[in-house]
């Protein structure tokens, strides 16, 4: 029995490497395609080399091109958030003092940090959507074929972000508390796990101090409440229990003469009062008191010591009027 046994052909010392003529030919092809590098082909006289140039000097355009679009959207985030820095939302029935001054430059400050916050998040996702297409567009023009790099980066993505869920819902949770104004640096907050004064915010975590000095280090997806006691303004009030036999009409002249006299001191409406302090009148009644309320609005955070202020008036108020103070 006769074998006949064809000799393989040798192998090719670049074995494994992509052919040049192949590459060329598959740039030649994809150049064709494309009315720019086309024309570029046309003024070089269609020369042999011309197809290799001219997809050169399109990739060199591209990333021109990428990082133009890339500079224009980082000005415009930049001026979308100095315009939204710049812009007022404190109501008008609050400016009625000039403590209200130290509102509106909390207000500012606080939407200017929110405001430039988002514009650097933005920054970032442009950079990457921009460049990173950039980037595909190049490798399709040297021919590298993107849709098993894409496949990859899909398939990369589900399995991080099945390992992620957590980081990902507080970078979310991160993104909607600042877009909302949900509380700032300086705010003191209670957000379930902690109460404190907001020392950092980050997309991920916000750093709280409480009144013990121990820092807390609360992930934004795990907050599901926040009651914040520092936005906007504040409430102080005092509740003055008198005698069971007391004058009620007497008392509650004395509590509204001291209101007025807190709201005209020049020290305390300049710096701490917003609006002038109001007697509720009668509060309570137990076997042995009339509670009487006051109630001061304030700056953010500065209801303890109006409310400090407030004790010592009235006290020095009753015992110049002989009106002694009882246990609630």
């Amino acid at each position: 029995m006769l074998l006949l046994v064809t000799p393989s052909p040798p192998a090719s010392p670049s074995s494994g490497l992509p052919d040049p003529e192949k590459v060329v030919q598959d740039m030649t092809g994809v150049c064709t395609k494309d009315p720019v590098c086309s024309t570029l082909v046309g003024m070089f006289d269609n020369a042999a080399w011309a197809p290799i140039v001219a997809s050169a000097v399109v990739i060199v355009l591209i990333v021109v091109l990428a990082f133009v679009l890339r500079k224009v959207a980082h000005k415009m985030i930049t001026r979308l958030v100095l315009r939204t820095a710049a812009k007022s939302s404190i109501s008008r029935r609050f400016r009625k003092g000039a403590a209200t001054d130290s509102i509106d430059a909390l207000l500012h400050e606080r939407r200017k940090q929110r405001a430039e916050t988002m514009g650097s998040v933005l920054k970032h996702i442009a950079s990457i959507v921009i460049l990173g297409t950039a980037v595909l567009t190049v490798l399709d023009r040297l021919t590298i074929p993107i849709a098993p790099l894409l496949t990859s980066v899909g398939i990369l993505g589900v399995a991080i972000g099945f390992g992620a869920q957590e980081l990902v819902k507080d970078f979310i949770a991160g993104m909607f508390m600042l877009l909302e104004d949900q509380y700032g640096v300086g705010d003191v907050i209670d957000a379930g796990a902690a109460i404190g004064t907001v020392e950092a915010v980050t997309l991920r975590v916000t750093r709280l101090r409480d009144a013990d000095g121990r820092v807390w280090y609360v992930r934004n997806g795990t907050i599901t409440r926040i009651g914040n006691e520092s936005q906007g303004w504040s409430r102080a009030y005092v509740d003055v229990p008198v005698a069971y036999d007391s004058d009620i009409v007497s008392v509650r002249v004395l509590l509204e003469h001291l209101a007025e006299e807190l709201w005209a001191d020049p020290e305390l409406r300049e710096s701490k009062i917003v609006e002038q302090p109001q007697v509720f009148g009668v509060e309570q009644l137990s076997d042995s008191s009339v509670v009487f309320r006051i109630t001061a609005k304030t700056l953010p955070n500065e209801q303890a010591e109006v409310a400090r202020e407030l004790r010592i008036r009235v006290k020095t108020t009753l015992d110049d009027a002989g009106i002694p103070m009882v246990a609630g």
